[in-house]
C-alpha cells in the first residue's frame, strides 16, 4: 500500500462499503437510476473524503474532510430506507448494510476525536 489512509481500517471498511452498494444497486430495476446514483455517490464518498482528509495538512482541514466523510454516512441512511421501502433491498441486506454505516459512523467520529487530541 503506497498511501497512509490505504492502512486506516475505516477507510477499508468505507471502501468495502462502497463496493457492496455497487453490487446491490447492479440489481435494482430500471427507473431507479436516481436513487442508484444517489446511493453510489454518498458510499463513494466516504472513502473518497477519508482519502482526501488524509491529504491535508492542518488539522482543521483534515477533521473537515472527515466531517464531510461522516456526512455522507448519514446520507446513505434514508437512501438505505427508500430502497427497502421499494423492495428493492431485503430485510437482511438492509439491516448488514445499515449495521456497517454506524461501524464506519463511530469509527469516523473516533477518528475526528482523535485529531483533537493530537499535537499535530
Amino acid at each position: 500500500m503506497a498511501f497512509a489512509f490505504e492502512k486506516l481500517a475505516v477507510y477499508q471498511k468505507s471502501v468495502d462499503f462502497a463496493d457492496a452498494i455497487c453490487q446491490q444497486t447492479e440489481q435494482f430495476p430500471r427507473g431507479y437510476g436516481f436513487l442508484v446514483d444517489q446511493l453510489n455517490r454518498a458510499a463513494l464518498s466516504i472513502a473518497a473524503n477519508i482519502a482526501e482528509g488524509n491529504g491535508r495538512f492542518t488539522k482543521p482541514d483534515r477533521k473537515n474532510f472527515f466531517g464531510i466523510a461522516r456526512g455522507s454516512v448519514q446520507e446513505c441512511v434514508p437512501l438505505l430506507e427508500l430502497a427497502l421501502r421499494r423492495r428493492l433491498l431485503l430485510e437482511a441486506t438492509h439491516g448488514e448494510l445499515k449495521a456497517r454505516l454506524e461501524e464506519i459512523s463511530r469509527m469516523l467520529s473516533g477518528l475526528i476525536n482523535g485529531l483533537d487530541n493530537r499535537e499535530i
